[in-house]
């Protein structure tokens, strides 16, 4: 009896072992197909000459297209406008997103409302965002914004085809997208946090600034920092939003790394140069991420 157990135990074993691996090899072939394999062949198209402009020049080319970003003043203009686009959207949303979540909390009422609406520009593609804002929002002479300007005596304002606001406005229009996401981690935490704290900091004297300091940022830095690092990740890959409402224009003004890489593969069809500055934007984006989840780990 204990041999027959002993010799089924093992066969039940391997029968359901076989049977997890035969559901998990689809799933992993498709993400190996989907996202590895573009990966790898991103990153041997960069090390080639492919300018279908000028196909009889194709051929390996090793690491020249990298060493030809040094030389190329669009490529660092590019980074530029990446590294403010980035950085502005992302303390903005944080900034914006925590004073909103830190005003709802003290609205005893209407708060489900409020979320339902903080929803509804996050679920909208980035390129109907886009479309909107340039049509409707951001329009000379009819926009939303320029009836406003108008009203206050500001005139009007060609707003994403100025090179000085293009810039600013496409930073307003992710600002507006991605703020809700922000403002509900936030709210989410803020609603979490023991009240009991507060009352002990209220009884020793502490004012609202001082329990907000010394009490509420570090209760909600993991919160922060988890919202920090998603959000930088979209603003570095942001393309569709941008693309619809300045296609990159007006001349380079809005053209981010993304939209560069883009422009070089597709409008000027050189797919190796195109390919090395795409292998860039995702070094970077890994790069600063892995820094990131250090930082929130060596706290």
């Amino acid at each position: 009896m204990n041999k027959t157990m002993g010799g089924v135990a093992p066969s039940l074993e391997a029968r359901e072992r076989r049977f997890a691996l035969t559901l998990l090899v689809p799933a992993l072939l498709v993400l190996v197909l989907t996202t590895t394999a573009p990966l790898v062949y991103l990153a041997w198209n960069s090390m080639h000459r492919l300018d279908l402009g000028m196909p009889w020049l194709s051929g390996f080319a090793g690491l020249d297209n990298y060493a030809r970003m040094g030389s190329d003043p669009r490529f660092w203009n590019s980074l530029w406008l990446t590294a403010i686009y980035t950085g502005s959207t992302v303390v903005l949303q944080v900034v914006i997103g925590l004073s909103l979540a830190l005003l709802v909390l003290q609205i005893p009422k209407g708060q489900g409302l409020l979320r339902i609406a903080a929803i509804l520009p996050i679920v909208l593609a980035p390129v109907v965002v886009g479309l909107f804002w340039r049509t409707l929002v951001l329009a000379p002479e009819f926009g939303l914004v320029d009836l406003v300007t108008r009203a206050l005596g500001l005139g009007s304002h060609n707003w994403l085809g100025d090179p000085q606001l293009a810039l600013i406005s496409v930073i307003a229009i992710h600002t507006w997208q991605w703020t809700p996401f922000a403002f509900l981690v936030l709210l989410a935490t803020l609603s979490t946090l023991p009240p009991d704290v507060y009352e002990a900091a209220r009884l020793d004297r502490a004012g609202a600034w001082q329990r907000f300091r010394y009490i509420t940022l570090p209760l909600i830095r993991p919160a922060v920092v988890m919202v920090v690092i998603l959000r930088m990740m979209t603003a570095l890959s942001a393309f569709a939003a941008i693309f619809a409402a300045t296609g990159g224009g007006p001349g380079s003004a809005t053209e981010i790394l993304n939209l560069y890489a883009y422009r070089t593969s597709f409008t000027e069809l050189n797919l190796g140069y195109g390919a090395s500055l795409a292998m860039v934007l995702l070094g970077i984006t890994m790069a600063i991420s892995w820094l990131m989840f250090r930082l929130r780990k060596a706290r």
